[in-house]
């Protein structure tokens, strides 16, 4: 069961990855950062 649900966050990953034309995982982070995706954490500088 977990390695199902390793293969499934993979091709996300993946599909995101070739949706917003990046080459790495830390590009990917980047992008997301960029488009207000994620935000730092509260202990974070």
């Amino acid at each position: 069961m977990a390695f199902a649900g390793v293969l499934a966050l993979r091709t996300h990953v993946q599909r995101a990855m070739t949706e917003v034309g990046a080459r790495d995982r830390a590009q990917l982070v980047v992008v997301a950062d960029k488009n207000g995706l994620v935000s730092a954490g509260p202990d974070s500088p």
